[in-house]
């Protein structure tokens, strides 16, 4: 169980920058219930929906980026819950490429691999343990996705999103497990105890030409198109 508290290289929860978080939202005065849920609903929704440069850096830099996607954000989750004494692990898996069509478009996203790496996070609570992936999109652009396709009654798959449910996601955490991405998982790796251990075994497999691309061009593409769904009326 102590191995599900400890800092990593990632996991830099007493950061000077997240300390200060901390300490300003006064979490640790909170009860273990309250916790979780302030934590989660400021990581869901004051963490926006973007793409950083890597999927393996430090919480402190998410943080300071404001922004993030599953991988990232489930980072900064878990650096917030372990400060707070919350025991947490990451589950790791692969996800279709279609769950980003949309935020990827054109040439880019033919030449993206078939499965992109994901993950979610699992909390021991009560007893017992629960799965969190509903943080990854923030609800003010969730919403406007929503209105962009205000037809969808069933499922949908893009733009960051794969669920049964496309109007009544699973995204609001009570005590339960939230969803919004894990109707495009294709292979499960298992869960790991921190996420320096996930990404060093999987990671996203890219040629270094496509990983320039990426940090260079793509991802400022991808956060642009998520932008554009932001300011859609």
């Amino acid at each position: 169980m102590a191995n599900l508290l400890e800092k990593t290289a990632l996991l830099d929860f007493e950061s000077r920058e997240i300390s200060s978080l901390i300490k300003k939202k006064k979490w640790l005065n909170l009860d273990e219930k309250e916790k979780v849920k302030q934590i989660y609903e400021f990581i869901r929704d004051e963490i926006s929906f973007g793409y950083n440069v890597d999927d393996a850096i430090p919480a402190s830099r998410v943080l300071k980026d404001g922004y993030g996607q599953c991988n990232t954000k489930g980072i900064l989750f878990m650096a917030i819950l372990r400060a707070v004494n919350i025991p947490c692990r990451i589950h790791g898996f692969t996800v279709d490429k279609k769950l980003q069509k949309g935020a990827l478009k054109g040439c880019y996203y033919k030449l993206s691999p078939k499965e992109i790496v994901h993950s979610w996070i699992e909390i021991l609570y009560k007893g017992k343990w629960y799965n969190l992936e509903g943080f990854i999109l923030d609800r003010f652009y969730l919403t406007e996705l929503q209105k962009k396709f205000s037809d969808c009654n069933t499922g949908f798959c893009g733009y960051g999103v794969a669920v049964k449910d496309f109007k009544n996601p699973s995204i609001d955490w009570n005590e339960n497990d939230t969803y919004i991405q894990s109707e495009s998982i294709v292979q499960d790796f298992g869960v790991f105890e921190s996420p320096d251990e996930l990404f060093a075994k999987h990671f996203q497999k890219l040629s270094a030409f496509k990983k320039f691309m990426f940090r260079y061009i793509i991802r400022h593409l991808m956060n642009k198109n998520v932008g554009k769904i932001r300011k859609t009326k």
